[in-house]
This record gives C-alpha cells, structure tokens and sequence, in this order.
C-alpha cells in the first residue's frame, strides 16, 4: 500500500513514525521544509528565549533506519482523485491512499491591510521575522527624536486572546521588565506599551473561567494592557484602526486572531467547511472519498461530543494519527470493514503559559483548574517531553535554566540577509 502523507506537522509525522518498518507499507512524506517544527514554542524563538534550531528537527534524522519511509521536499498543488495522484511543485506523485495533514495557516479574514503589514507566527520563519522586527526597531529607536514616531516604535500590539496571543504578551512584558532596560539604557521603557486585544469577554476562552480569569490577573500583574470585546478593523502599518473607531500608533502588530486549513486544489468545495477544513467521516476519510483522509487542524468532522468539529490542537492530530495508522493496517490486511475504528477524541485537559511561574491548566479528570507554579512547572515538563530529539531537549531545558536563574535571553541576535554579488563575487545586504 503506498501512502502518501502530506504534511509533516504533528499529525502526519506521528502517523509516518507509527507505519515506520511495518511490512505491506510504502510511505511517501511531503512537506515544504525538510524539519519538524514545534509550534507551541515559536512565541519563545520570536521573544529570543530560544533558538529556532532547538524547536526544529530534521526529518531525515527521524527515518534514517526506516526501510519504508521516504522524504520529499516540495509544497502540494493539487489533488486529482480521479487518477489517484497528486501535483506538486516538482512532481507528479501517484498513490494508493492520500493522507492530507497540510495544518493551518494564518486567517486575517480577508483584510488586506492586515495581510500586508502585520506579523503572523505560524512558522519558525515567521517567529525568527517578528524577532529580527522587534529588536531592529529597539536599535533604531534611539535616533528617533520625534515623540509620536518614538512612541509607535514603542508599542507593541498583540491581536488575538489564545494561548499564543496570551504566551508572546506575557513573554513581551517579562522583556521589557528584565531583558530590554539593560540593553537599551539610553530609552525609556516606562512608555512600553503592549496591547493584547482580544474580540470576545475573555482570554483563553476555550479554557474554564477560573483559567481565563487567572489569565487575566497574570497579564494585568505583568503590565499588559488587556482589551477585550475590542475588534480590529484595519492596519495601515502605522495605526492600528479598531471597530470603535479609536487608533492606536505602533510599527508592530503580532496577528494570533485566527487560522484557516491549508486547503490544496482539487478538494470539492461543497466539501470545505468554516474555518477553511475538510468534511471527514467518523473515520477520517473525506467525505465521498475511499482512499482520501484529512487529520489535524485540517479536518472537520462532528460528532456528539464535537457538533462544530473537534479543537485545532496538536493532541487532536496525534490521537487521529494514531486510529488511522490502526485502520490502515486493516485496510492492508484485508480486515472486514466492521473492525475498523471510529474517531473519539479523549481530551487530556489544556495549559497556557503568561509568564515566570505563571500558567493556567484545566484537567478534564479530576475536574480542576490550578494555576501559579504548580502550573508552570507542568506546562515546561509536558513540552519538554514532547520536543523530538535528545539533543533538543536538552538545549531547551538549559537555556530555560539559564533564563530562570538570570532573568536574561542570550539570543537577541539580528541576522542580516545577504545576497551574492556575481560581479564582485562578495556577500552584500538585501
């Protein structure tokens, strides 16, 4: 059976490791970069508290003693059912079964201005921009004699009260405490705004109350200046334009509002459903199709538990990797169809972090929600565990070590980007 996986965020690189060596597969891995990304740390690699190679793991590495599992690099045109095959940007690739895990991008919902100037965080190239942004603006800002300029370089806009929209606040707010007045003494960091704005009553709204009130205190302890029931109406790069008509100057909007399935052609679109995802089965399989699946943050299916389809989180993709790795060895033994497993979702409960010693987590059994600490500890201990690589671990625990015990990052670096002079033969700034 030839399976091709396209997509190698959590989901489909859970479900090629768990066909890894098993016999009557053929796995074919497609993803646009050849590297694993941890998205639940990306808001660290934008803050400078951790590198981008430390979240980030080669997927060669992961299948070096695989028999079976086999990379591409390239980014999935289309899909043509019809002949059981897909397009990519440098191929025709045929298969037997298809697994879509293509997660999702940014939704800025149609806002071009948005689009084109605020910064959205769904990769690690996306988090190393918004790191580089942050400190060429703190570079800049001490030639900057204008006050109204100054003062836009010196707000910060968070738009999007989720987990991600809470951690880069919280983790923006512990900058400017210990990390910024050290390095630029020659400004002012008393006049350091950062917004979070959030269109709902609350943050953390697919938590408990006591964990978004908790959220709450945290980020107001920090010095975040929380708006809520507050939309954005537009960004011009200069003013962020919000719905009750009121602007706020900042050079630095952070988008975490909303994301949308990276839908490829050649899905029927009486088949997409809201949020930009793919109708599924009770089996993943996209509706209509024998031999075509969506997992994770791309697939829609409702069930009793889950009548507006199941979160967009990383334990929903895994766990729909796991049923489909289990149906497909099945499939390829020609079990009776009867046998085959239907998706449940088993929440584990849900965590965020604000800051140092800050986290809030809601645990389904027992039913409690705890904070401070406690919390904090627990939220590092899972995401440890859940980094691929020895060596990643490592790395992430030690500069998490270092951080705590100096209240300092040591990876405010700018790199540049530089091109080839083919006259000069030398390396000069874009």
């Amino acid at each position: 059976m030839k399976v091709v996986i396209a997509g190698a965020g959590f989901g489909g690189l859970r479900l090629a490791r768990l066909l890894h060596n098993k016999p009557g597969f053929e796995v074919l891995l497609l993803d646009r970069f050849n590297y694993h990304q941890f998205q639940p740390l990306f808001y660290q690699v934008a803050t400078a508290g951790l590198d981008a190679s430390n979240i980030s793991f080669p997927l060669r590495k992961v299948f070096q003693k695989s028999r079976n599992v086999r990379i591409r690099l390239a980014e999935l045109k289309e899909v043509v059912p019809a002949e059981n095959k897909i397009i990519t940007s440098d191929e025709e690739i045929g298969y037997d079964v298809l697994v879509l895990a293509t997660g999702a991008d940014t939704n800025f919902f149609g806002n071009t201005g948005l689009a084109q100037h605020a910064f959205p965080m769904k990769s690690t190239v996306e988090a190393l921009q918004i790191r580089h942004r942050l400190l060429q603006l703190f570079e800049q800002a001490h030639r900057i004699k204008e006050e109204t300029e100054l003062q836009r370089v010196m707000n910060i806009v968070v738009v999007g009260g989720g987990p991600t929209g809470v951690e880069v606040s919280g983790a923006l707010a512990e900058m400017k405490k210990y990390v910024l007045p050290k390095d630029y003494p020659e400004l002012d960091f008393s006049r350091m705004n950062i917004y979070l704005l959030e269109g709902s009553s609350k943050t953390l709204s697919a938590m408990r109350e006591q964990s978004s009130e908790r959220s709450r205190t945290y980020l107001e302890r920090l010095g975040v200046k929380l708006m809520t029931n507050t939309l954005v109406k537009n960004y011009d790069g200069r003013d962020v334009e919000l719905n009750d008509g009121a602007r706020i100057p900042t050079a630095t909007v952070i988008w975490a509002a909303g994301i949308k399935g990276n839908i490829p052609n050649g899905i029927d679109k009486s088949l997409i459903a809201r949020g930009n995802r793919i109708k599924t089965d009770r089996y993943c399989r996209v509706l209509g199709s024998d031999n075509i699946y969506a997992i994770g943050d791309l697939a829609y299916m409702e069930t009793p538990a889950y009548p507006n389809g199941h979160p967009q989180v990383a334990p929903t993709a895994m766990q729909q990797a796991g049923m489909l790795a289990a149906n497909l060895r099945l499939i390829e033994r020609k079990s009776s169809p009867d046998r085959l497993l239907q998706f449940e979702y088993h929440d584990k409960g849900s965590m965020a972090t604000v800051g140092r010693n800050l986290a809030v987590v809601d645990l389904p059994k027992p039913h409690w929600s705890f904070g401070g600490f406690f919390a904090w500890m627990i939220w590092m201990g899972l995401h440890l565990m859940l980094i691929l690589g020895v060596k990643n671990r490592f790395f992430v625990f030690m500069n998490w070590l270092y951080n705590y015990i100096t209240y300092d990052q040591n990876l405010r670096l700018i790199f540049r980007e530089f091109y080839r002079d083919e006259q000069t033969n030398k390396s000069k700034p874009l």
